[in-house]
């Protein structure tokens, strides 16, 4: 199998029409699996997830892409860069890891090192960001463990689980990922 990145456990490629047949399909109605994100509010269908992959291929403002575990070739989740903004040089990072049995194995940490390096590096990004709800340990982890540091909060942001929950904004600079990179610097 091709990947448009891979690390040792890990490989992102471009999701494909074939996806929706396999277990992707389920994951955006999964209550549990989408539990802390925007998602299963309205049931998301076949036709959905297709027309959502089409968009992938044309829009240039996100890059999405199908994690794939190696040693089996499963598609676990869908990791992206979206909302990129190339004047601000700027983006948005998701994630959703839609197979239960890969969740707290480091997966998620594994898959952000993949795409973050692909958007400071190839993309010449300027700043990333990311939303976690504010019950969302899992994500506030991660986001601390990719180096993104806590900027505020979007008081109660998004209805979910009956109730109005906040959003925790995180943000990684350029600058604090090349410390982190033994001072990686870019032609400039």
């Amino acid at each position: 199998m091709t990947y448009f990145l891979e690390s040792k456990r890990v490989g992102l490629r471009v999701l494909c029409e074939d996806d929706v047949n396999g277990n992707y399909r389920f994951w955006l109605n999964d209550g549990l699996v989408c539990k802390y994100n925007s998602h299963h509010k309205f049931p998301a269908t076949i036709e959905d997830l297709r027309a959502y992959i089409k968009r992938g291929y044309q829009d240039k403002s996100m890059i999405v892409l199908a994690i794939v575990f190696k040693d089996n070739s499963e598609h676990i989740g869908n990791v992206a860069l979206q909302d990129i903004d190339y004047i601000s040089r700027c983006a948005e990072f998701a994630m959703l890891l839609g197979q239960q049995s890969y969740w707290r194995q480091g997966i998620g940490k594994e898959v952000g090192q993949l795409i973050i390096d692909h958007g400071f590096i190839e993309l010449g990004l300027n700043r990333i960001n990311l939303g976690a709800s504010a019950e969302n340990i899992g994500t506030q982890k991660l986001a601390e463990n990719l180096g993104f540091i806590k900027e505020g909060v979007r008081r109660k942001m998004l209805y979910k689980n009956g109730k109005f929950n906040d959003i925790i904004e995180y943000g990684l600079l350029r600058s604090d990922w090349e410390k982190k990179h033994n001072n990686y610097t870019f032609e400039k």
